[in-house]
């Protein structure tokens, strides 16, 4: 048969393979610490399962709207109000079966050949994968470049053309843990008043996921940009809700009818029941995410001290997320080298940071969403495979 040649632009998400490739070794008796996917290692909260039941059994299991029910659309403008006191039309949220949709439908509304999309390296793999695959050419900025893995308003200004269309921003970082102050995005808000042409899509997934008491820098803080804003956000990062595959986000009003129709194209509307959950997850209580907060900050502790005190590894210090993102050649070995030997002698399965871009080839990325016990382990076993 003969396929498509946009096919093979397509990339993918190593964080699966690697776990395939760990639950494997465990099928064959050995044991095995997973650091490798991102999703929080918590139930999701009672009540808003309660919620999905409820649903259930009031017959709430058939299509909705194709952009989400008015209730859940409510509800999402109801909690941007309540976290940045911004007001929000619920006509331009769109209700998505997770984050991966926002990210694919955003790169194909302005992604074709000539066309330039400013991304982050490392980041979440699927970005650049959409790029190329509409075959926009990808303009990257490294963030392996700054010491704490941070982007640099300035560096990003300078990239942009007249042929720039979207500009990806990830803030709290996937892979690095990487979290950038208001200041810094201050200037960077600035800047793209300048560039009228640049729509921004700005992944805030991690958004309740940062550490020292600091605040989310959203850009919903920018009303005068909101014309050219698509926010990213959902539920799985904040309400250990992955599986349930529902996210949300906030579209300019001229994209909003073309994103419906790639809705409709592909997924038709999401899960109904879910999104009545979600609702309760919004309206509900904060306690679960301060719960895992409490956790996720004891782990942030007991992984940078441990990761820093292995010979051959250098990490920052993460301020948002759960992912620890270290440079380990001084070991003598690569990102990819790393991680192989990490998962076949120390059973630990982590991500080699060429998953998530190609100058990240020194690191590899652990995932601290994990008991306490199990990184204490991960880190007791590595650190003896690399006294061998």
């Amino acid at each position: 048969m003969k396929l498509a040649k946009s096919l093979d632009r397509l990339g993918t998400e190593t964080a699966f393979s690697v776990l395939a490739e760990a639950k494997k070794l465990e099928a064959a008796g050995k044991p095995m610490i997973h650091l490798g996917l991102g999703q929080p290692d918590f139930k999701t909260p009672k009540h808003i399962v309660d919620a999905a039941k409820k649903a259930l059994d009031d017959g709430h299991h058939g299509y909705v709207l194709s952009n989400g029910i008015l209730e859940c659309r409510q509800a999402v403008t109801r909690k941007i109000k309540k976290l940045y006191n911004q007001d929000v039309d619920p006509e331009r949220i769109i209700i998505m079966p997770g984050g991966k949709p926002t990210m694919s439908y955003a790169i194909q509304c302005f992604g074709e050949p000539g066309v330039e999309i400013i991304h982050p390296t490392p980041a979440f793999p699927i970005y650049e994968s959409m790029i190329n695959f509409t075959g926009a050419k990808p303009v990257p900025y490294d963030l392996t470049e700054d010491k704490d893995l941070k982007f640099n308003p300035e560096k990003i200004l300078s990239l942009i053309t007249d042929k720039t269309r979207l500009l990806v921003l990830i803030n709290p970082n996937n892979p690095t843990g990487s979290f950038v102050d208001k200041s810094d995005i201050d200037v960077l808000a600035e800047g793209l008043k300048k560039h009228p042409h640049v729509t921004i899509l700005s992944d805030e997934i991690y958004s309740r996921q940062i550490f020292d008491g600091k605040e989310m820098p959203t850009f919903f803080n920018y009303p005068e940009l909101r014309e050219r804003l698509i926010v990213l956000e959902g539920w799985s990062k904040a309400y250990s809700m992955t599986g349930w595959r529902l996210g949300w986000s906030f579209w300019p009003e001229k994209l909003v009818e073309h994103v419906n129709k790639l809705l409709i194209n592909s997924v038709s509307c999401v899960n109904a029941a879910a999104q009545f959950a979600g609702i309760a997850a919004l309206d509900g209580s904060d306690e679960s995410i301060d719960h895992m907060m409490n956790k996720f900050t004891i782990r942030r502790k007991l992984i940078h001290e441990g990761l820093n005190n292995l010979p051959g590894v250098e990490c920052s210090l993460p301020g948002g997320a759960f992912y620890a993102f270290p440079k380990v050649i001084g070991t003598g070995m690569n990102g990819a080298e790393f991680a192989k030997k990490c998962m076949h002698e120390a059973g630990v399965a982590i991500v080699p940071g060429t998953a998530f871009g190609k100058t990240a080839k020194d690191y590899v990325r652990f995932s601290f969403a994990a008991s306490q016990a199990n990184i204490s382990q991960a880190l007791e076993n590595i650190k003896k495979m690399l006294a061998k």
